[in-house]
């Protein structure tokens, strides 16, 4: 048995595949209980008898959707800050008050459009909210600097 939260990856009406977000570890279902491809479903899985390579739902706690989203608004003053104390291609981690954590990136001026579109189009932003917890993600930039902020 396995308790956890996943990201549903692919899903058609009979079957599904879910990624646990705290190990990587792939799942496949032998049913599909109604879930769709890039939701997120903190569950309980049970591997499948008599086989047990594929696995079933046994109790779904909830599903979710994370929205990730780029924003109008600049990159707080913080993020700046931090951006400029760091050298081009490095991350920095910072705690929100609350739920969430911000992530501050620093990237060449001209690659800043780049960096979003790719930050928007990666799963593992998806996977890294629902490991924090959160259900937004809201990506903030200006030349050289992108911040990534993993909202509730």
């Amino acid at each position: 048995m396995k308790e956890g939260t996943f990201l549903v990856v692919k899903a058609d009406a009979e079957t599904a595949v879910l990624r646990d977000v705290s190990d990587s570890q792939v799942h496949t279902l032998a049913e599909n209980p109604d879930l769709e491809a890039g939701t997120v479903a903190d569950a309980t899985l049970e591997p499948e008898p008599p086989l047990e390579v594929a696995w079933r739902v046994m109790d779904l706690e909830r599903t979710f959707t994370v929205e990730v989203g780029e924003s109008e608004e600049p990159p707080t003053q913080r993020a700046r800050e931090t951006a400029a104390g760091q050298p081009v291609g490095e991350l920095t981690r910072h705690e929100r008050a609350g739920t969430g954590e911000v992530h501050v990136l620093t990237v060449p001026e001209e690659g800043t459009d780049a960096a979003v579109a790719d930050v928007l189009a990666d799963e593992a932003t998806v996977e890294r909210a629902a490991r924090l917890g959160v259900e937004r993600v809201e990506v903030r930039a200006e030349p050289g600097v992108v911040s990534v902020r993993y909202l509730p």
